[in-house]
């Protein structure tokens, strides 16, 4: 079965898997940066300084869906809601603190954080693909499902 794309469906699950282990392991370092690194507590004054709005609830959410979401990122684990939020927490960095002329990160520039939200929401988008835990679970659950109505079907009496 080929997809839209053109690759055959294992490249596209593959391929998958390979972003979701590159963005979540740029997400895991930048949220353990902010953790063990900085702490939660110099994050939140770093985020003060550059004008973030709520620093001290801003620190917290910022650090555990990078940290946490990252992970979960990596296993497929409830991705359309990871995916989300990490978009949104990334946005909120892009608009608040990279939103300037030049797209340079070296400058404080806003090219990372919105490759990094684009490929998050693209994965909550698109799906985590075969090899993530989402696949694993939710299959699981609708294969049970299919073979319920199998047997209780009047084909099978």
């Amino acid at each position: 079965m080929y997809a839209t794309t053109g690759l055959p469906t294992i490249a596209r699950d593959v391929i998958a898997l390979i972003a979701r282990i590159g963005l979540g392991t740029i997400l895991i370092a930048h949220g353990w940066q902010k953790f063990n690194e900085w702490t939660i507590a110099g994050t939140a004054d770093s985020f003060a300084q550059m004008g973030v709005p709520l620093p001290e609830l801003a620190a917290p959410f910022a650090t555990f869906v990078e940290l946490i979401g990252g992970a979960l990122l990596i296993l497929g684990a409830f991705t359309p809601i990871v995916g989300a939020l990490i978009a949104v927490n990334l946005l909120g960095a892009l608009v608040i603190v990279h939103f300037v002329p030049v797209p340079f990160v070296d400058q404080g520039g806003w090219e990372l954080v919105a490759a990094l939200s684009a490929g998050a929401l693209l994965i909550a988008a698109m799906g985590p693909g075969r090899f993530s835990v989402d696949r694993f679970v939710f299959r699981s659950k609708s294969a049970r499902g299919k073979r319920a109505d199998r047997v209780g079907s009047p084909a099978a009496a």
